[in-house]
């Protein structure tokens, strides 16, 4: 049995992208005509039926977030496509809107039709500028053909999405940084609450999904919520976009089921990971970004679910899977994480700010033989802690994620280089 699915990428590489008339031969634009005969509350009725996560690494239930925008009075109201994609070693998003920018718009505009939204925009990683041009193709078209624009579908209803680029900062993927960098502001979060759904873009109330999340959308309303769950774990349905890189022998964008596949089946199933691409053994593997945890051989048996794997230590995140062989130092490794973070943080806050470069620092001194002592060893710890515990948003917060999974699955790495003094 195949462990692949074609549900969100069906028609992929198979259809002109941006050609509207491709797109609905196969069956573009059927959810949103039936989304526009059905009022908000039993369109949110069927994304909370069908348990749909936030796909862009919080998992925060989709349905729980439409109904409290829903239930909030002011207006207008606005809708955001989180599509800035930073986070190394995922590129999933990317292929959606390559190759299916059409479903990812359908999705935004029924948001659009349960909320009454004013206007929506894709805030898209400045990177991916031909991506951003081939949207604006697309929204054009749809525009032509009446599925966007004024009086959509005849129904009086009045909606357009807006194309922003982002300028390369890892924090923008941060929503509430986002939303500043669309208003023009610096990007930097903002204090929560208020929350979004209440105080966001332009200070009106919004919903931010990402890419992944609003593709699903379509499926959800044309399925029914019931199937779509069955389709995927008990507590989390549908399928999963995942991103394999790294030592992996086939790199790239597969979509599974979720809940019914093992990380060993991801990595080594020949219709996915493929095992690994040199002769050696996998050491490790990093999931859901930089931010995310480091998993051992010992967990690859862990079904891919959100629950089965948080039960783990381990988390599904943006969906990326970094495969390393036994070549690899976690030292080094980490090292790299570490210089990421130092170079993304906004600078906004001390614990982030400081403990990124402090944590180098240590980790430098660990790789040295002889270089670290025991208090060193103390004082990591302490920094993950008061990182995790103290940085002002997401990004600081996370940053050590990935430090203190390591360090509980290879302590003798941590510990071989480290001085014991004598006691006099």
């Amino acid at each position: 049995m195949s462990k692949l699915i074609s549900a969100l990428t069906e028609g992929a590489d198979r259809i002109d992208p941006v050609s509207v008339d491709d797109y609905t031969r196969i069956g573009g634009f059927d959810a949103l005509k039936k989304a526009a005969a059905m009022n908000g509350e039993d369109i949110i009725a069927e994304v909370k039926k069908a348990k749909l996560l936030g796909r862009g690494g919080a998992a925060y239930p989709a349905g729980n977030k439409w109904e409290h925008l829903l239930h909030i009075p002011e207006t207008p109201k606005y809708i955001v496509c989180n599509a800035d994609e930073g986070e190394p070693g995922t590129f999933k998003d990317r292929l959606i809107m390559d190759k299916l920018p059409l479903k990812l718009l359908e999705g935004i505009i029924i948001a659009g039709f349960v909320f009454k939204a004013k206007a929506g925009y894709i805030y898209v990683r400045g990177e991916y500028r031909k991506i951003q041009k081939k949207l604006i193709a697309a929204i054009e078209n749809a525009k032509a053909a009446g599925f966007l624009g004024n009086n959509i579908l005849g129904t009086g209803f009045d909606f357009d999405i807006h194309i922003v680029s982002g300028a390369g900062a890892y924090v923008c993927g941060e929503n509430s940084a986002l939303l500043n960098s669309t208003e023009g502001k610096v990007g930097r979060p903002r204090i929560k609450p208020p929350h979004l759904a209440e105080v966001g873009l332009f200070l009106q109330p919004t919903l931010v999904n990402n890419v992944e999340s609003f593709v699903n959308i379509p499926l959800i309303v044309n399925m029914g919520g019931d199937a779509f769950l069955q389709t995927g774990h008990p507590d989390s349905g549908g399928t999963k976009l995942i991103c394999l890189s790294g030592h992996s022998r086939n790199r790239g964008v597969f979509e599974i089921p979720l809940g019914k596949i093992t990380l060993r089946d991801a990595i080594y199933d020949p219709e996915l990971g493929g095992g690994i691409a040199s002769d050696k053994k996998i050491k490790f593997f990093h999931l859901g970004g930089q931010s995310g945890p480091i998993g051992s051989v010992e967990q690859l048996d862990t079904i891919y679910s959100y629950t089965d794997l948080k039960k783990t230590g381990l988390a599904v995140g943006s969906g990326a899977i970094v495969v390393m062989d036994e070549s690899v130092s976690i030292l080094e490794y980490l090292q790299g994480v570490t210089e990421f973070f130092i170079h993304e943080s906004c600078g906004k806050c001390i614990p982030c700010r400081e403990g990124n470069r402090q944590l180098l620092v240590i980790l430098q001194k660990l790789s040295t033989p002889g270089a670290a002592t025991a208090n060193d060893l103390d004082t990591l710890r302490l920094l993950i802690r008061t990182m995790t515990d103290a940085s002002f948003c997401g990004l600081g917060q996370t940053a050590a994620a990935a430090l203190n999974s390591a360090w509980k699955l290879f302590k003798t790495e941590f510990e071989a280089n480290v001085r014991h003094e004598e006691k006099i």
